[in-house]
């Protein structure tokens, strides 16, 4: 009998060894592989960039309204082997302005079509494998405020970085870059106000963090209303009307990506500010379920806001090479005017891409070679982003 309880005590003890090898392996190996695959950049050569594209690249004031590498396990002052953007990678891309974006639910399964809120959360899993604190397991508000401070360790480190809160800070980043410096102006922006966890009161919390663009949706439905990919295609709620109408009020900026039809009707016409979609196609070029359609993309233009012009797959229907990029900025223009589009990549935000932020001088050469002039290509590329910027954040 006592040798049987020896051996059942010693098999209980490598079971239990066992489970922490493997959740240490799990943590030290799971992220970076998950991360990596995630966020891939299809092999390529160099793309060839003029001495004129990559004159005109040079004196660009470059804009990007959405990334989402503060989801994953990176020190992004550090030249990253995998991914899509970090700090140097920016510098090298010549990214004057970089929206830092914040997810925090992401339902498995996750597609354009349909998703329940339901659905088991893929960021709980991601959360505890890359150790994130214990306060964010069950906390999608906990969430943002991580990610927040993840930015504000980065920028402390790095004298290059401005996290950008107010107007101020911007015309500081931009002075700096027109007397020949390197300051990268980083934004942090919620992906779906989710994030407030129903309760408005969270909404300073988020601002007090730093968070000043504000998307009301992800891939679900949620207090606010409906989302694009959600199983009700409903318009703004009550509580949903009462952030708009705060955020609205606020020095903040409104981001309807990923929000239902209705709910970017129903914020037309509540608001009289400029908005913003921050990573899409438009419908004009490629018809799918992920870009709007062309009268509604016209009706946020017609707010003064922009449209951010994403760089996978799916939004391009598959051409998301810098030339394919180009053509649908050539589309957008025509469909939008040239006051009106921007850039939004959606790097690192699990998509695929044909090139990362380093290599965006390729896609100054493709906006040459489409055929839009350097006025044009200075508007994409940034300039149309800093109106709507210092439109709201100087409110």
């Amino acid at each position: 009998m006592y040798r049987s309880l020896v051996w059942i005590a010693r098999i209980i003890l490598g079971l239990a060894a066992l489970a922490v090898v493997a959740v240490i392996a799990f943590w030290a190996i799971a992220p970076g592989y998950v991360g990596a695959a995630r966020n891939n950049v299809l092999d390529h050569g160099p793309y060839p960039v003029s001495e004129e594209a990559q004159a005109l690249h040079d004196r660009l004031i470059v804009g990007d309204w959405h990334a989402d590498p503060l989801l994953w396990k990176r020190d992004l002052n550090k030249r990253g082997d995998w991914g899509q953007v970090d700090f140097p990678r920016l510098q090298e891309g010549n990214v004057a302005v970089q929206v830092f974006t914040a997810v925090t639910k992401s339902p498995a399964g996750q597609n354009y079509e349909e998703n329940s809120a339901e659905a088991f959360d893929n960021i709980t899993l991601l959360a505890f494998g890359q150790r994130w604190p214990m306060r964010t397991w069950d906390s999608l508000y906990e969430r943002a405020r991580y990610q927040a401070e993840k930015l504000h360790g980065f920028a402390a480190e790095n004298s290059d970085v401005t996290i950008i809160t107010s107007a101020e800070d911007l015309e500081r980043v931009l002075a700096d870059r027109a007397a020949g410096g390197r300051q990268i102006g980083a934004i942090l922006g919620i992906e779906g106000a989710h994030a407030l966890e129903a309760d408005m009161a969270n909404l300073d919390g988020l601002v007090e963090a730093g968070y000043r663009l504000i998307g009301l949706h992800h891939f679900f439905d949620n207090a606010l209303g409906g989302s694009l990919h959600g199983l009700n295609p409903a318009g703004l709620s009550d509580f949903g009307r009462e952030v708009v109408a705060e955020v609205a009020a606020r020095p903040l900026i409104l981001d309807l990506a990923h929000s239902s039809p209705q709910v970017v009707r129903d914020v037309i016409e509540m608001t009289d500010i400029p908005l913003v979609i921050s990573h899409t196609g438009v419908s004009v070029f490629c018809q799918t379920q992920r870009n709007l359609p062309d009268d509604l993309m016209q009706a946020v233009a017609g707010t003064g806001g922009v449209i951010g012009l994403g760089y996978w797959d799916e939004v391009t229907c598959g051409k998301f090479d810098p030339s394919g990029i180009a053509a649908m900025a050539v589309a957008a223009v025509e469909l939008l005017g040239e006051d009106h589009v921007s850039l939004g990549s959606d790097f690192d935000g699990s998509v695929e891409t044909a090139f990362d932020t380093s290599e965006l001088a390729a896609l100054t050469q493709a906006m040459l070679d489409a055929g839009l002039s350097e006025d044009q290509i200075a508007k994409i590329m940034g300039e149309n982003m800093v109106r709507v910027l210092r439109a709201r954040l100087g409110d």
